[in-house]
């Protein structure tokens, strides 16, 4: 490996890990200079797994040897090691996961390409928290959807906090960003998907009564927090379907909701 150790945190290869509490600063290398983060030896190895292309990585002494055999391919790639302190001063924060990857991002395929082989899949409307994100992506892998299309809007899977609670899942899903709603929806039905709508609607269809004649292909419609599916995406809906609900709660929320769907309408 070539191990760098850290003697000055302003040298510019250290800039990808340099203040990741800074949102607006992330935005300059997430995703538009092509870059994110993968935390934790277990998701550097997924990412790898999954064909990507780390730039640096970023650790304490003690991990080298769990990592060392990772980063076997990629002789040329830096490894920076520091103190707990070094890394905490350098990141704006504990490092307590081991390991930082800043890695390149891999084209993003097209909405067609991305569903061609796919009987269930999840579109996530303008959904914004990354946590959230990552946990529907962690849903689609545990319970079986073959892929994932998100809007324009949506928060980025590949955003650190994303890739950690998805437990490096959103490495091995396929998925793509939508260029707008309309035109990609079109093309999930072109490609002969039944587009479900979860929202509260007077009209909703019971899901367990829609999953017991499900059709083939189930593109499955997840909305933003608080104000779920918007009226668009409402109106290009084959079917609208509610999860029934006790004690006069109405909804779960958004990631909560897509494991129960999802583990209701799986290809039995």
């Amino acid at each position: 490996m070539r191990i760098t150790p850290i003697t000055d945190l302003n040298l510019p290869d250290l800039r990808d890990y340099s203040q990741l509490t800074d949102v607006a600063l992330r935005r300059v290398l997430e995703p538009d200079g092509g870059l994110y983060l993968a935390e934790s030896p277990k998701v550097i190895r997924r990412a790898i797994a999954a064909g990507h292309v780390p730039r640096s990585i970023l650790l304490q002494e003690k991990w080298l040897a769990d990592i060392e055999p990772d980063l076997a391919p990629f002789p040329d790639v830096p490894v920076f090691v520091g103190t707990s302190d070094v890394l905490e001063e350098l990141t704006g924060f504990h490092m307590h996961r081991g390991a930082l990857a800043s890695m390149h991002r891999p084209p993003l395929a097209t909405v067609a390409d991305t569903i061609a082989n796919a009987h269930r899949i999840v579109v996530l409307e303008d959904i914004v928290d990354h946590t959230n994100v990552g946990a529907i992506f962690r849903a689609v892998a545990g319970i079986g959807a073959d892929a994932v299309l998100i809007g324009p809007r949506c928060a980025d899977p590949l955003y650190r906090r994303s890739v950690r609670v998805s437990m490096g899942c959103v490495l091995q899903v396929p998925w793509t960003r939508m260029p707008d709603w309309s035109s990609s929806i079109a093309e999930v039905k072109t490609a002969g998907f039944h587009v479900v709508a979860l929202a509260l609607d007077d009209n909703a269809v019971m899901l367990d009564d829609f999953s017991q004649n499900a059709p083939d292909k189930v593109a499955l419609c997840l909305g933003a927090e608080g104000d779920g599916l918007s009226p668009r995406a409402l109106r290009s809906a084959d079917t609208t379907i509610i999860i029934p609900m006790l004690h006069g709660v109405d909804s779960l929320n958004v990631a909560s909701a897509s494991a129960v769907a999802l583990w209701e309408l799986r290809r039995r």
